[in-house]
C-alpha cells in the first residue's frame, strides 16, 4: 500500500501538475467527447478527462491498481473502468509487476531486460509476474464507439497497443523512454502506416506542447537528440486535417 500511497502523492497532490494537465488535454477534449485513458494507473488522466466533461473508458490491468481507479471514479456515470492490458491481440498475457514502483509494471519483456542497461532505470525491480485479460484497442472501439483522443502509457509494450488499432483516429499520445527510443521511433512509423499525422512533445511531467509541429521524421530526429536523462515523455499526434483546439 505504500507504493499506492506514492502513486497518489505523485498524481493528486501537485495542485499545479494538475491544472497544466487539464490545461493540456483540454486541446483535444471537450464536454460530451469520449476519451480512451490506455494504462490508468491511478486515474489522474481519467480524472482530468472528466473534469472537461468527456466520457472515459479506462483500462488498468494490474489488481490492486485498478481496485484503487474503482474507489475513485466507480461511482462516476461517465467512467468505465476495465481491469485489462491492451496489446495486438486479446487473450491473456504475462504482466510484470514491480511491487515497490507498480507504476512502471510492464507486459514489455524487453524493458524488465533492458532497465539494467540505463542509471535512471537500474534499481528498478520486477519481482511477481502474473497473467492478465488483454484487448484491443480496435475491440475498444468497437464496444464503446471512437473516442476523439486516446492517452496510452504502457510502459513499452506502446507499439503493441498501436498494432491493435487499423484505422486512424483524430489525435492520441503514447509515452516514450529514452531507454527505449526504438520504440517510439516504431510507433511513429505505425502512425504513419494509419494516416497523415503530426507530432508534438511534452517531456517529463511538464505538461506543456513545444510551439511547432513536427513531421514523424522530425520528431524522430528530435527524440534521438534528447540526452538519457530526460527519461520519459509524451508523444502527441494529431491527423494533419485537425488541429488541436
Amino acid at each position: 500500500m505504500t507504493a499506492l500511497r506514492r502513486s497518489f502523492d505523485i498524481y493528486y497532490r501537485d495542485a499545479a501538475r494538475t491544472k497544466r494537465m487539464d490545461r493540456l488535454n483540454a486541446q483535444f477534449v471537450q464536454d460530451g467527447d469520449l476519451a480512451f485513458d490506455i494504462g490508468a494507473h491511478v486515474g489522474d488522466r481519467t480524472g482530468s478527462f472528466l473534469r472537461l466533461g468527456a466520457r472515459v473508458v479506462a483500462l488498468e490491468p494490474q489488481p490492486r491498481v485498478h481496485r484503487a481507479l474503482r474507489l475513485i471514479y466507480g461511482r462516476n456515470p461517465k467512467a468505465t473502468l476495465l481491469q485489462s492490458a491492451i496489446g495486438a491481440t486479446p487473450g491473456t498475457i504475462p504482466f510484470h509487476v514491480n511491487s515497490a514502483n507498480p507504476t512502471v509494471s510492464t507486459a514489455s519483456t524487453a524493458l524488465v531486460a533492458a532497465a539494467p542497461t540505463a542509471a535512471t532505470w537500474s534499481d528498478q525491480r520486477w519481482d511477481t509476474t502474473t497473467d492478465v485479460p488483454i484487448t484491443t484497442l480496435d475491440d475498444l472501439i468497437e464496444e464503446h464507439g471512437t473516442p476523439v483522443f486516446i492517452k496510452i502509457d504502457v510502459e513499452g509494450f506502446e507499439l503493441e497497443a498501436l498494432k491493435g488499432l487499423t484505422h486512424s483516429v483524430r489525435a492520441l499520445s503514447f509515452e516514450f523512454t529514452t531507454l527505449q527510443r526504438e520504440i517510439a521511433a516504431a510507433c511513429l512509423e505505425r502512425l504513419a502506416e494509419l494516416g497523415l499525422y503530426r507530432f508534438n512533445l511534452s517531456l517529463g511531467e511538464d505538461h506543456v506542447l513545444r510551439p511547432e509541429w513536427l513531421s514523424a521524421t522530425q520528431m524522430n530526429d528530435l527524440l534521438s537528440a534528447l540526452p538519457e536523462a530526460v527519461n520519459s515523455g509524451d508523444i502527441f499526434a494529431v491527423q494533419r486535417d485537425n488541429t488541436a483546439r
